[in-house]
This record gives structure tokens, C-alpha cells and sequence, in this order.
């Protein structure tokens, strides 16, 4: 069985792979860095929702890149998560 790195490089020579990877990059970014915190928090995806006033579900399809949240959304996230939203273009 092949490592998630050895098999992520190996997808990745391939050139239609590679631009849809770093098509949806920052998104994946995004969604690590929301694990990320939860997890730093000591949260379970059910109080992490409780505290959004919402279900383990949608916070469930957020982690997994199944839901396109809005702005209002992750600035209450980033709240719930005690820490700032920033978005900048480069």
C-alpha cells in the first residue's frame, strides 16, 4: 500500500491533476487550518456545531470540502474557533 505522499506525488505529475489540485488548493488549506484549530481547541465537531448553533453534519461536510460556506458563516466559525478571519488577494 502506497503512502497518502508517495501516491500524492505521483497523481500530481499528471498535468490535468496537478491544475484541478491547485485549482481547489486553497480550499483544502482553508479546511486544514479549520481542523487544525478545532482540534487545538480540545473540540469535537458536535461542540464546535453546538457553539454555531448548528449540527456535527454541516461541520462534518465542511471538514470534508462538501459545503461552500459563506462569509457570515466562517466569520461565526472564526468566532466559535476564538481567533480572526482574514481574506486577502494577492
Amino acid at each position: 500500500m502506497k503512502s497518502y505522499k508517495k501516491l500524492k506525488r505521483q497523481l500530481l505529475k499528471d498535468r490535468q491533476i496537478n491544475q484541478a489540485y491547485k485549482k481547489i488548493g486553497p480550499e483544502f488549506e482553508l479546511i486544514q487550518l479549520i481542523i487544525k484549530r478545532r482540534l487545538n481547541r480540545g473540540l469535537t465537531q458536535a461542540e464546535l456545531a453546538k457553539r454555531l448553533n448548528t449540527k456535527q453534519s454541516a461541520i462534518s461536510r465542511l471538514e470534508c470540502g462538501d459545503y461552500n460556506p459563506s462569509l457570515a458563516f466562517l466569520n461565526r466559525l472564526a468566532e466559535a474557533l476564538e481567533t480572526k478571519l482574514h481574506i486577502s488577494i494577492f
